[in-house]
């Protein structure tokens, strides 16, 4: 067969604060129109597509903001709502009793400018209206009062109260309304206003009231409602609401998924169930019995945690649930049992000096780490007689007296389960007097915390007044660092998130040795991101004839449109949708390609981005 052309696209993407990104897949398999976030396909023959599912209902747009109702003659007078639209629909604004002194941008919404001393006075009934050009909400009315350049602010003005809780649910057919209480400590007369009024209901700017009766044709939710009451100089608003609107038979939401019934203590656990609603309500999320060591959302249901071996044990009775506000679904109650992990044995390394001076300080300090971050303690066999050793810390310390020779000196740790041992050694002190030596010096301040699958970095200063070699050692260790004993650099990447307390880097000249002082890192977790994508499926080759034998898609992406380097293959031509997951916060390109059973490919489709915040 002829070999698959580039997958014609469109992908248009405005808001990528957006939870999912949308990528559209135009049918036609031909040469990709372009790149970016908006390109045209070549015009090419198609096999008419087949029949598609009616649109979903649109959601209307959403609109805030509270503009300035004072200002003096001469004055710059600036006022933006803010407003987005669940569908990412391109949005317009209007105005209804502009000011003749200002100017609206119809883009943004803005409405700007700077009064003359001839426009003092009041502009009433001023309304801000946004569309997505098929549905409307604004803020308003409300007014602008210009005082002369000579004329005091107004004087001090108490704000209005207000108050009352919506209803957050009405079913279709059924009437809804509602009247928030309002009063005013000056006796001012109030006017009230809204934004994003739903478009079945009507509004009183008189009394404030919100009433309606949705048909079923506007089954779904309607969000960020907000009522506001002004007294000419300050406007008080209620908090924010959502009116969901149900069908009269409301279906209950499916639930699905398996969750794991067991974890190892240390490492990380994820449970993801999904779910659907046959009348596309908004689900909400809820759980029993979460385990203490666990996360969960209410807005995805996902549970996730790390248990630490304190939490070793089982979790049971745990039940998730999805309601659409009107009925709930249950997964069946399961257990989650943490084991504990196996224990791993501690490392200890460092070299100790194994000549001494009587009368000059001896010193060694050793370095140990346990992967388990379990305590340590430390013991000796062969201790010198005239030195001390500690048991908390495994440092060798003091200064002979008499020459001679200790032999088999043994330094171990323990974990309270496993030990490790350096090999044996031995000091050899001698007498007579040598010059006196000078510590050397350390200095430099380590990053406290690191990202997890962040690169960490720290460095320490040190020298030696004599100039001699000097050797590096550290205590504590991070499990997912590694050290030089040469330059005293610790680096790694941490894989999960944890704290390392008690981390000690020193310096030797040989004799003597210094310490910076201790200190911790904390590798702090990184909250992942996915991405949702979409497309048609194709159905022609590049000459015109059907498109019988597609094999699936493959998925590349990466973190720079010129540099898609990671590939998700599906060998299934059935899918059109794919969610990419485990992506960490920056933004991502994608794009998507086709190919046959003969190993035919397409060329790229257009490249799409999202950004994980």
């Amino acid at each position: 067969m002829d070999p698959i052309a580039g997958l014609g696209s469109k992908a248009i993407i405005r808001n990528l604060a957006k939870a999912w990104l949308v990528v559209s897949m135009a049918a036609a398999l031909a040469a990709c129109g372009g790149e970016g976030d908006e390109a045209t396909p070549e015009p090419v023959e198609q096999t008419p597509p087949p029949a598609t599912p009616p649109p979903t209902p649109n959601q209307p747009p959403e609109i805030s903001g509270v503009p300035e109702t004072n200002i003096e003659a001469g004055q710059d007078y600036s006022f933006v709502p803010s407003a987005k639209d669940a569908d990412n629909d391109f949005l317009e604004f209007e105005i209804t009793n502009k000011p003749s002194w200002a100017t609206f941008n119809v883009e943004t919404g803005a409405l700007t400018g700077v009064p003359a001393d001839g426009d003092v006075g009041e502009s009433s009934d001023i309304t801000i209206t946004v569309t997505d050009g098929r549905d409307e909400r604004a803020i308003g009315p409300f007014k602008i009062r210009i005082r002369g350049r000579s004329q005091p602010p107004p004087a001090s003005n108490t704000p209005p109260t207000i108050g009352g809780t919506p209803a957050a649910s009405v079913t279709a057919g059924t009437a809804y309304s509602f009247q928030p209480t309002a009063a005013d400590a000056d006796g001012n007369q109030l006017t009230f206003s809204i934004s994003n009024r739903p478009s079945w209901a009507s509004f009183s700017t008189a009394s404030g009231t919100l009433t309606g009766t949705p048909g079923t044709q506007r089954v779904g939710n309607y969000a960020n409602i907000v009522i506001s009451v002004s007294d000419g100089t300050a406007t008080t608003s209620l908090p924010a609401f959502t009116i969901s609107v149900r069908g009269p038979n409301n279906t209950a939401p499916v639930v699905s998924g398996t969750p794991m019934t067991s974890v190892q203590a240390g490492q990380a656990y994820s449970f993801q169930p999904t779910a659907t609603d046959a009348e596309g309500n908004t689900l909400t999320w809820s759980i029993q019995n979460k385990p203490t060591w666990a996360t969960f959302s209410s807005s995805t249901g996902r549970l996730t945690g790390t248990p630490t071996a304190a939490q070793v044990g089982s979790y049971a009775n745990i039940g998730i649930s999805v309601s659409d506000g009107g009925s709930t679904a249950s997964l069946p109650a399961f257990t989650i049992t943490v084991q504990a992990a196996p224990n791993r044995a501690p490392t200890i390394s460092g070299t100790p000096g194994t000549t001494a001076t009587v009368g000059t300080a001896y010193s060694f300090q050793p370095t140990a780490n346990d992967a388990d971050g379990q305590s340590l303690g430390f013991t000796i066999q062969n201790k010198p007689t005239w030195a001390t050793f500690s048991s908390s810390t495994g440092r060798l310390n003091g200064t002979p007296t008499a020459a001679g020779t200790a032999s088999n000196i043994i330094i171990s740790v323990s974990d309270g389960t496993a030990t490790a041992s350096l090999a044996a050694f031995s000091i050899t002190v001698s007498g007579g007097s040598t010059p006196v030596n000078n510590p050397p010096t350390i200095s430099g301040t380590p990053a406290t915390s690191v990202n997890v699958n962040s690169s960490y970095s720290f460095q320490p200063t040190a020298s030696d007044p004599e100039g001699a070699t000097l050797a590096f050692s550290i205590q504590n260790k991070p499990s997912w660092a590694t050290f030089s004993t040469t330059t005293g650099r610790l680096s790694g990447t941490p894989s999960a998130s944890g704290t390392t307390t008690g981390i000690v880097i020193s310096v030797s000249d040989g004799t003597n040795s210094v310490s910076l002082p201790a200190f911790s890192i904390a590798a702090n977790s990184v909250a992942l991101g996915s991405a949702t994508l979409s497309w048609a499926a194709p159905t022609q080759n590049t000459d015109g004839s059907s498109l019988t034998n597609l094999a699936g898609y493959r998925i590349v992406y990466g973190t720079s449109s010129s540099a898609l380097n990671q590939t998700v293959q599906l060998a299934n031509p059935s899918l059109t949708s794919y969610v990419v997951e485990q992506l960490a916060p920056g933004t991502w390109y994608f794009a998507v390609k086709a190919y046959s059973d003969t190993g035919s490919e397409s060329s790229l489709s257009n490249v799409a981005s999202k950004t994980i915040p």
